[in-house]
């Protein structure tokens, strides 16, 4: 089949049946392992800065902590760009060449740490370059959502979403192995010396970076030679601009943050809270857990949001997530003093995988909230006009989507800063998960309203 597919109508049985469905699980599954790539390289920095003390690197936790933090903020803000991007240069291309960027941020990693005299802004820059495995995803799940039918759009979205997250769950596990040998021989640079006390040991932390270049390489090719561009979905930034001008765009804004900004920001902070919770435990051990219950939960919530509806899993993950926090509050230590790992952690864990749910749940709501509203605007208008407004409605809903992602990320870098604000102001976490609950309070209300409720202004 061509790289640019001229005729694309999933929404007609018969296209779908025939050809479409095949072509577009081949797009899918070639965008799955591009985009867990695309989050494994926007944490790798989370687990590499942990050793940088020990091998040489005289930084301040206040550095080290801007390291780690940095990836989020320029994922984030490059998300918001990437939104725009499929329709203007097309999924095939951009695809492919924002997953070869990745080689960048993962090679520069890889020889910048084997030096220790390297410059912590040569270490900030690779930290930002970082971002582009980010901001992958808004315009892998733009892309995604062009090529399924309304019907489907949920498990679709999910299944990229949420095996795209298992990016960082993956990352937070492969890399304490890898560094510990010396994975490719010489070709990978000379060890490390780790020292701690008296306690030393070789380490090979280039391989953080080394270990995911073949695998960005080849997954940059299989895009460029497997994937499509749909001709009919290209649209210039100016006619995709249009969505700032949509109440539901914000709407959904503020929820992605309580869904996605969740997963995202628990992700960051949740070896750092462990650890400073609870100290008799190693959080390396734990912290990938997190993670991957939430990644693995996100397809399901795209799954039950397709049989009965998006709103109504949304409603039930903000006010179960209201739960699991208050679970958490009752498991704190106070004082350094009580507490219990195991309620703390199975509360965190119940957090991870609502935050999957609520996920998969939004991403599904949003193409039927704006063809929903196009269907409307273009009723009585004949079927030329209910055609063209069904194409408006799938770009709206991809660029939606894109942008949701984006401010979505800011999460990345909000929840584990709130959590040291919280304990420089009140020498513990709490103040912050309090907050976290009036946050989901706020989406769980205004998920109601405007789209749960009957009579509501879109419901879905």
């Amino acid at each position: 089949m061509a790289a640019e597919l001229k005729r694309w109508e999933p929404e007609v049985a018969s296209f779908w049946q025939s050809e479409g469905r095949a072509v577009a699980r081949r797009n899918l599954w070639i965008s799955i392992p591009a985009l867990l790539l695309a989050f494994a390289i926007w944490q790798v920095w989370s687990v590499a800065v942990v050793n940088l003390p020990n091998i040489g690197f005289n930084y301040s936790a206040n550095q080290l902590f801007w390291l780690a933090a940095l990836p989020a903020l320029s994922g984030a803000t490059l998300r918001i760009f990437y939104s725009f991007a499929v329709p203007i240069f097309g999924g095939r291309r951009w695809t492919a060449l924002s997953t070869a960027s990745l080689l960048i941020p993962a090679l520069g990693l890889g020889f910048a740490v084997q030096d220790p005299t390297t410059s912590y802004g040569t270490m900030m820059l690779l930290a930002l370059l970082c971002g582009f495995g980010g901001a992958n995803f808004s315009s892998s799940m733009a892309n995604i959502s062009f090529f399924y039918p309304k019907s489907e759009k949920g498990t679709a979205l999910g299944l990229n979403a949420g095996l795209g997250n298992l990016g960082v769950s993956v990352v937070q596990f492969v890399v304490p192995l890898v560094i510990t040998a010396g994975v490719f021989g010489a070709f990978g640079g000379d060890a490390q010396t780790w020292a701690k006390g008296n306690e030393t040991r070789q380490l090979w932390l280039q391989n953080a970076g080394f270990i995911w270049v073949p695998f960005i390489a080849l997954s940059a090719l299989a895009a460029w030679f497997g994937m499509n561009d749909i001709a009919s979905m290209r649209a210039s930034f100016a006619e995709q601009a249009v969505i700032f001008k949509r109440k539901h765009n914000w709407l959904m804004c503020w929820l992605y943050i309580g869904t996605f900004g969740s997963f995202i920001g628990f992700s960051a902070g949740f070896p750092l809270l462990m650890k400073g919770q609870f100290p008799g435990v190693d959080p390396t051990k734990y912290a990938f857990l997190g993670p991957l219950v939430g990644a693995l939960a996100r397809p399901l919530g795209g799954w039950i949001a397709d049989k009965v509806g998006g709103a109504r899993v949304t409603h039930w993950s903000f006010l179960l997530m209201i739960v699991a926090v208050f679970g958490v509050l009752q498991f704190l230590p106070e004082h350094g003093v009580g507490g219990s790992f195991t309620g703390f952690f199975v509360c965190f864990l119940a957090l991870f995988a609502l935050t999957g749910l609520g996920n998969g749940s939004t991403f599904m709501q949003v193409p039927i909230i704006f063809a929903k509203l196009h269907q409307r605007w273009a009723a009585d208008k004949g079927a030329v006009a209910q055609q063209a407004a069904a194409a408006e409605a799938t770009k709206e809903a991809a660029a939606v989507l894109g942008f949701i992602g984006a401010i979505g990320a800011y999460g990345g870098f909000f929840i584990p800063k709130s959590y040291g604000t919280s304990i420089a102001l009140t020498g513990g976490v709490a103040a912050a998960l309090i907050t976290f609950i009036a946050y989901y309070a706020s989406c769980l209300l205004l998920n109601w309203w405007y789209y749960a409720r009957k009579g509501a202004e879109v419901r879905c």
